[in-house]
């Protein structure tokens, strides 16, 4: 199996955080979408879309990316931070991924370090997010994905 995961962190690096970590642990093909606009994701089994949320939705890249190069029929997640996860923030890219018929296997959130705005007088809120246990909780999150499809596969093997 081959995985890829799409991602922009500008604020603070927490997104990047979880990606990183995911990779460090998984052979994950990982794109920028800050530096890299588009790319063939025919290829892959999983995709993952990663970002943290700005005016209530995923930065505008990871977006434009999907809009882009998500084929038909894919498996695919969500990661992001926030400064409030209380509400679904993958609802957009969510709808993308329905016009192409993929498989939504699920979400991970946790919070971010956010000094934007008017959190910046305060020196921002969610001060050392994300934890090193919810950097943990992110990959756990992919190894049950990796899991699932991998006992879902009619050999039952994952390359990852």
């Amino acid at each position: 199996m081959k995985a890829a995961i799409i991602y922009a962190s500008t604020h603070h690096g927490n997104t990047k955080k979880l990606v990183d970590a995911i990779a460090g642990k998984y052979p994950v093909t990982v794109f920028d979408a800050q530096t890299v606009p588009a790319a063939d994701l025919t290829g892959y089994d999983l995709i993952g879309f990663a970002s943290g949320i700005a005016w209530g939705k995923f930065y505008e890249s990871v977006e434009r990316f999907a809009q882009a190069s998500l084929p038909e029929g894919k498996q695919i997640f969500f990661l992001y931070t926030c400064a409030d996860n209380s509400r679904d923030f993958a609802a957009s890219l969510r709808a993308v991924a329905a016009e192409r018929g993929a498989e939504d296997l699920g979400t991970y959130a946790c919070k971010g370090f956010n000094s934007y705005g008017p959190w910046k007088l305060v020196g921002g809120i969610n001060k050392k997010h994300p934890t090193a246990d919810e950097i943990q909780r992110a990959v756990d999150f992919f190894a049950a994905l990796v899991r699932k499809i991998s006992s879902s596969s009619k050999d039952g093997k994952s390359a990852i």
